[in-house]
């Protein structure tokens, strides 16, 4: 499996919508608790290229977007050929 990062914050329906999604893809991930004005939401701010909702979320360090985009991957199917291309990449 491919290295997966989500930064989320307590309470956020978004947040618990897109760990649903990665869980029920059986995908190992690192959750990162990042409220507003800590320094893990400013670093998924800067990483993600000034985003400031949460969840963000980086699959091999390659910022994917936030829930709707993760939906729209899943539902495209994309989601489950990036799991699979980049867990190949690393065997």
């Amino acid at each position: 499996m491919p290295e997966i990062e989500i930064y989320t914050q307590p309470w956020c329906p978004y947040c618990a919508r897109a760990l649903r999604i990665l869980k029920g893809k059986g995908a190992a991930f690192r959750e990162i608790n990042a409220p507003h004005g800590t320094p893990e939401r400013a670093e998924a701010i800067r990483r993600s290229g000034g985003r400031t909702t949460v969840p963000q979320i980086f699959i091999e360090g390659e910022a994917i977007g936030g829930c709707d985009d993760l939906v729209r991957l899943d539902r495209e199917g994309e989601l489950d050929r990036l799991l699979r291309f980049r867990a190949q990449d690393v065997m």
